[in-house]
């Protein structure tokens, strides 16, 4: 082989080489989503900086006398609940409305408690714990012993017994609430992902969180989708 051809060659291959490095690379860099950690959680998104505000709730006739399943997309994994539209129809008719109008998209749950009470709350999209839809209704379907087991699917509220809006709260351990006031509505369970819950409970509250046992998931978890369905009619 000339020296002429032997440059030519040796040209060609170092030419291959750094294509293939190069298309290593590009995919390296286009690569796919975020990986797990070990609670099987990937890093947040980004927390809206402002939660969707409407005129007033939706009619309680938009759910009365249904049952209802939500799927709730988490950057955790998925948590699957049904919903009580039999007993409570305002409160499944709002979860329905926000559900629909992605008001839950990207939320973070602010708020976890582990001594005294035991639940992870979510539902207000700005994540300060002070974010409403814009409206507000009563309290339905609140247990007069004030136990709520674990699984429940409950409304989060202020001392305004119709202050529910966007906010809910899920119960990972049994746990006994106040009924002076009303209580608090319960219009949902849990049907899959509670081991979920369980993981962001034992991961425990933020260091800085402002009191022992209340305050922020150590592990971030946020609500990404809330998509909805009808499974059942009565009457």
């Amino acid at each position: 082989m000339s020296h002429a051809r032997a440059a030519r060659a040796r040209a060609a291959r170092v030419g291959l080489a750094a294509a293939v490095v190069g298309a290593t690379m590009a995919l390296g860099a286009c690569g796919g989503s975020a990986q797990a950690n070990a609670n099987g959680c990937t890093p947040p998104p980004q927390t809206p900086t402002a939660a969707k505000s409407f005129a007033s709730a939706p009619p309680p006739s938009d759910a009365q006398h249904t049952t209802w399943t939500a799927t709730l997309q988490t950057n955790c994994g998925k948590i699957t609940v049904q919903l009580y539209g039999d007993k409570a129809p305002q409160t499944v008719s709002s979860f329905l409305h926000l559900a629909r109008a992605d008001y839950w998209k990207d939320s973070p749950c602010h708020r976890l408690t582990t001594e005294g009470i035991y639940v992870l709350q979510c539902g207000d999209p700005t994540g300060t714990g002070t974010g409403t839809p814009g409206y507000g209704f009563g309290i339905e379907n609140a247990p007069a012993d004030g136990d709520y087991p674990p699984g429940t699917l409950a409304m989060a509220r202020s001392m305004d017994p119709n202050s529910n809006g966007g906010q809910f709260f899920i119960v990972y351990r049994d746990t006994k609430l106040p009924t002076a006031g009303g209580g608090y509505s319960i219009f949902g369970k849990v049907t899959g992902g509670m081991d979920i819950v369980r993981t962001i409970a034992k991961a425990g509250v933020a260091k800085d969180a402002p009191r022992p046992g209340d305050g922020a998931p150590a592990q971030p978890i946020s609500i990404l989708s809330v998509s909805v369905q009808q499974a059942q009619q009565k009457g």
